[in-house]
C-alpha cells in the first residue's frame, strides 16, 4: 500500500499557499487584537490577505483538483503490482526467462520501495512536493508503458522504473494530503487507502481478460500506463503552480538513531513482517493457485477478492482503532486472520480458496493500523517523519527476502508446501509484534492541531 504518515503535530505548509486553519482572524484596527506579534510596515502580506486575494471559484477548483489527485494516485499505487501477478505465468511462457528472473520480478517493488522511498525527502526538498509527485507519476507511466516490449530486459527495466515512481508517491502522498487537506486529513487518508484497494482489486480481476483482449500479456501489463497518465494530467496544474519544498533541515530528525530504541525496533519489525506477507501474497498467490489446478483468470479473481475484503476491513479496523482500548483487539484480529489464511491456503482444496482469500484480506488491514500508530507516536512532525522513514525504508528492504526467497525455494523444491509453512510462521511473528506494539503504544493519542477540526 503503502509511505510517510500525515503527522498530527502542527507544521508549516510546504508551499507559500496558506491553509485556512493557519490564517489569523481578521480584526479591525479599533478592536482589541490578540497580543500576537504586531504587524510592521515592512511585514509581508498576511496569510488572510493572500487567501482573500484568491477568488472563491478558484479556491473550489483547487480543492476539487486536489481531491481528484488523491483519488487518481490512490487508484494507481497498487494497480501496477496487482496487475502483473496474474500474468507472471504467461509472461514466463512467452519470454522464456528462468527461475531467477521469476523470483526477482515480484521482489523489485519491495526493493524500490526501500531504496527510492528513502530518497524521496531529498527529491521533495529539491523539486517541491507537487513536482516530485508529478515526476514520480511520469516515471510510473513510462515504466509501465515500456513493458509493452516483449523482452525480458525491458520487462525488468520498466518494472524497476515504474516501482521507483510508486515508491516516491508512497512517501510523498501523505504529506500532500496534510498540506492540501489540513481540515480533512482523516477523511482523505481513508479515501486514499480505500482507493488503493479499489485499484488493486480492478487490476487483479481484469488483468488477464485485458491481456487476452489485446493478444499479449506484455500489452496487458502496458495498458496500466493509461491510469497513470490520467493521474499525471491531474497533477500537472498543481505541479506548475507550486514551487517550494517541504522545508530544509531545520526540523530534520535522523531516523537511524531510532533503531537503537524499542519503539524503532518494534515499528520497523512489524512493518517489515506485514510488508513481507503482503507483497509475497500479491506476487505469488496466483501462481500458487494455478499450481493447485485453477486457471489464470480464476487465480486473478481470487487475488482481487483479497483486495475487495481489505476495503470494509480497513474501515472497520480504523473505527476500532479510534478508541484506544480497541487498538489491541484490532491488531489481534488482523494477526489471527492472516495466520488462519495461510494455514487455510496450505490445507484446504483449491476449490475452497475463497476462504483463505477472505482471511488474508482481513489480515492486510494491519498496514493502516501500523501507519496510524506511527502518526500518533511522534512528539513532533519531524520525529514522526523520521520514524516512518526508518520503518518503511528498512522494513521494505527486509521484506524483499519474502517474494524473492520463496520464489527460489519453490523452484528448488518443486512445491509450495514449505514456502507456505514459512509464511504461516511469519504470520505468527506478525501477531506477536502487533500485540507488543499495541500494548506499548496503542493508547497514544495524537495532540490536537490548533484551529483544525479532525
Amino acid at each position: 500500500m503503502p509511505t510517510t504518515v500525515p503527522a498530527q503535530p502542527p507544521c508549516p505548509p510546504a508551499s507559500g499557499i496558506p491553509r485556512a486553519a493557519d490564517a489569523p482572524s481578521a480584526a479591525s484596527p479599533a478592536s482589541p487584537a490578540s497580543p500576537a506579534s504586531p504587524a510592521s510596515p515592512a511585514s509581508p502580506a498576511t496569510p488572510a490577505a493572500v487567501a482573500a486575494a484568491v477568488p472563491a471559484g478558484a479556491r473550489r477548483f483547487r480543492v476539487l483538483l486536489a481531491v481528484g489527485a488523491v483519488v487518481l494516485v490512490g487508484l494507481n499505487l497498487r494497480a501496477g503490482i496487482a496487475s502483473a501477478a496474474p500474468l507472471y505465468h504467461s509472461l514466463q511462457e512467452l519470454l522464456g526467462y528462468g527461475p531467477l528472473v521469476a523470483a526477482l520480478l515480484p521482489t523489485i517493488p519491495v526493493l524500490c520501495f526501500g531504496f527510492a522511498g528513502a530518497a524521496t525527502a531529498w527529491l521533495v526538498r529539491r523539486a517541491g512536493l507537487e513536482r516530485a509527485i508529478a515526476l514520480a507519476l511520469f516515471l510510473l507511466a513510462a515504466g509501465l508503458a515500456v513493458r509493452a516490449v516483449e523482452s525480458t530486459g525491458m520487462l525488468l527495466a520498466g518494472t524497476a522504473a515504474a516501482m521507483c515512481g510508486l515508491a516516491v508517491c508512497n512517501v510523498a502522498m501523505p504529506s500532500f494530503i496534510r498540506e492540501h487537506h489540513a481540515r480533512r486529513t482523516p477523511v482523505m487518508t481513508g479515501t486514499y487507502t480505500i482507493t488503493m484497494s479499489i485499484g488493486a482489486t480492478l487490476a487483479a480481476t481484469v488483468s488477464v481478460p485485458v491481456a487476452a483482449g489485446l493478444g499479449s500479456p506484455a500489452l496487458g501489463l502496458a495498458a496500466w500506463a493509461l491510469p497513470a497518465v490520467a493521474a499525471l494530467l491531474a497533477f500537472l496544474p498543481l505541479a506548475l503552480r507550486r514551487r517550494k519544498g517541504l522545508g530544509g533541515a531545520a526540523g530534520h530528525v535522523s531516523p537511524w538513531p531510532m533503531l537503537a530504541t524499542r519503539k524503532g525496533l518494534l515499528f520497523t519489525g512489524l512493518f517489515a513482517v506485514q510488508a513481507l506477507l503482503a507483497y509475497t501474497t500479491m506476487g505469488w498467490l496466483p501462481s500458487i493457485l494455478i499450481a493447485r489446478g485453477l486457471d489464470a483468470t480464476a487465480a486473478g479473481l481470487l487475488l482481487g477478492l483479497v483486495q475487495v475484503v481489505t476495503i470494509p476491513a480497513v474501515v472497520m479496523l480504523l473505527a476500532m482503532a479510534a478508541r484506544p482500548r480497541l487498538v489491541r483487539p484490532a491488531f489481534l484480529a488482523t494477526g489471527v486472520s492472516s495466520l488462519a489464511g495461510f494455514v487455510a491456503l496450505l490445507v484446504v482444496p483449491a476449490q475452497w480458496a475463497v476462504l483463505p482469500a477472505v482471511l488474508m484480506g482481513i489480515g492486510f488491514g494491519v498496514f493502516p493500523l501500523v501507519m496510524l500508530l506511527i502518526s500518533r507516536s511522534g512528539d513532533t512532525a519531524a520525529e514522526t517523519t523520521a520514524l516512518s522513514t526508518l520503518a518503511q525504508s528498512l522494513g521494505y528492504l527486509i521484506a524483499a527476502a519474502g517474494p524473492f526467497g520463496l520464489g527460489l525455494l519453490h523452484d528448488a523444491l518443486g512445491s509450495w508446501t514449505v514456502p507456505l509453512v514459512l509464511m504461516a510462521a511469519c504470520a505468527v511473528v506478525q501477531l506477536l509484534l502487533g500485540y507488543w506494539l499495541s500494548r506499548r503504544f496503542g493508547g497514544t493519542q495524537a495532540p490536537a492541531r490548533p484551529g483544525v477540526r479532525a
